[in-house]
């Protein structure tokens, strides 16, 4: 029986593609480099800003990372300011939480992003819908570590294995796997089913409706 859902932020709750590219196109073209297809931001994140900003130089021509310190300071001092830019939640997510509140699940978010600005995101998208919020900070390792997730089903009285751990990256499926929880790969997310279903993914679904049916079966 799963009591508690535990999950990822970007691709999984909210589509932060655009919010993502257009952030970081505006930093590299005041730097003097060269801006990159919204697309490939699928694959620059999921394992935190800091990966995302090197993966963004290299391919942008920065081969040696000149401006990552630079760079890096500019994308989380512009995320601070609005963490919320050109973020919106996909289709048919609020009304799953809203279920998933009435039939007693506990929720919880486990994101890479940094913790004040997942807070932000939360709040703002999603209201009271989730029972903790658990962000990047130097307290916690960063996902795939199991810490943030296992630190959710500690808070909550329940076993890893009573837990859902849902995401749309190898590193959420490496993370739900370490914690020990059932894990599920989202397909409306930022990868595909063969990335998922190789890294350890549990099981696959096209859709919150399918994710709250998988939560709620005995």
């Amino acid at each position: 029986m799963i009591r508690a859902c535990v999950f990822d932020l970007d691709g999984t709750l909210a589509n932060t593609l655009e919010s993502m590219s257009s952030v970081a196109n505006r930093i590299l073209a005041e730097l003097g480099l060269e801006t990159l297809p919204a697309d490939n931001f699928r694959y620059y994140s999921g394992e935190g800003a800091d990966m995302l900003v090197r993966r963004c130089l290299i391919d942008a021509g920065d081969k040696d990372l000149t401006h990552y310190e630079e760079m890096r300071k500019i994308y989380r001092e512009r995320f601070d300011e609005d963490p919320l830019y050109k973020v919106v939640p996909y289709p048919g997510i609020p009304e799953m939480l809203r279920e998933m509140k009435k039939r007693g699940i506990y929720t919880a978010v486990c994101s890479n992003k940094p913790h004040e600005a997942a807070v932000k995101v939360i709040a703002s998208l999603f209201g009271d819908s989730f029972d903790l919020v658990i962000g990047q900070s130097d307290r916690i390792r960063r996902k795939p570590a199991p810490d943030a997730p296992l630190k959710a089903a500690e808070t909550f009285g329940v076993r890893p294995g009573e837990c859902m751990y849902a995401g749309d990256t190898r590193t959420d499926m490496l993370t739900g796997k370490a914690a020990g929880m059932y894990t599920v790969g989202v397909l409306w997310g930022f990868r595909d089913r063969e990335e998922l279903e190789s890294s350890g993914a549990d099981t696959v679904v096209n859709s919150p409706e399918e994710l709250l049916e998988l939560s709620i079966r005995d």
